[in-house]
């Protein structure tokens, strides 16, 4: 069921963003060779207790950590761990925060020391894409417009958009109707209605879109080891245009 979130909902949801976004930009001062994930996950678990909040993804399905943290072929969902990220390396920290019952969803990928021109232009171009998804969530606008607008530039840039994961609508729980595709046709599917919250968060990936999962259960990697990197933003739908929740 879709739920269309009241003005008070999607204020409590804009303050969980807040928090959110300022915890992005402290993990981007953290993020260099030697740093571990499982570190990065210690810190985030500090930061939200400190800020009187709660990450909503630890025990969800039985996910044991605060953040998932996908390292270089890893797509999403990979698990926080001991090994130290490397110079050139790509990792994303996608996590969900819960503030007095608002919910907020964003994932960033960064970059660890130097990395090469071919790996900045695949982060460039997946932010880019994220950008292009927002711009066409607009009231009257359809799902299809969304996936569309994202895949179209990105294999225009000969990336691959991945299509076995989805973005979705949010709160008062993680996921939530509609599921969202990052790729699709123009005109397609459902039309956005204003007071839909829901998350924008590509996964693009250096190679073929196809993935694999480990045996965990939970990680999904590109199918031919390529890089992938995401970016992620939660969005209300308004009658003012799409109002970016997690905004740094």
């Amino acid at each position: 069921m879709i739920t269309l979130k009241s003005e008070r909902e999607i204020n409590l949801m804009y303050e969980a963003g807040k928090l959110l976004a300022s915890c992005h930009k402290e993990i981007a001062k953290l993020i260099a060779p030697g740093i571990t994930t499982l570190e990065i996950n210690h810190f985030v678990e500090q930061y939200l207790k400190k800020h009187g909040a709660t990450p909503e993804q630890k025990g969800y399905n039985g996910y044991q950590f605060a953040t998932c943290a996908s390292i270089n072929d890893e797509i999403c969902h990979g698990f926080p761990r001991g090994e130290s990220l490397n110079d050139g390396d790509i990792v994303t920290i996608d996590m969900v925060v819960n503030l007095n019952g608002g919910l907020a969803d964003s994932a960033w990928t960064y970059a660890v020391g130097n990395i090469s021109d071919k790996t900045r232009k695949l982060l460039n171009v997946t932010k880019q894409s994220l950008e292009k998804g927002i711009e066409a969530a607009l009231i009257g606008n359809r799902l299809g417009d969304i996936g569309h607008a994202i895949q179209f530039y990105v294999e225009a840039e000969g990336f691959s958009v991945v299509r076995n994961f989805t973005a979705h609508g949010i709160g008062p729980t993680i996921h939530e109707e509609p599921q969202i595709p990052h790729f699709g046709t123009k005109g397609s599917g459902m039309r956005l209605k204003e007071g839909m919250v829901i998350t924008i968060e590509p996964m693009v990936n250096e190679g073929a879109w196809h993935s694999k999962m480990d045996s965990n259960g939970w990680t999904a990697r590109t199918i031919d080891g390529k890089l992938s990197a995401q970016y992620e933003h939660t969005i209300a739908i308004t009658k003012n245009g799409p109002l970016i929740l997690t905004q740094q």
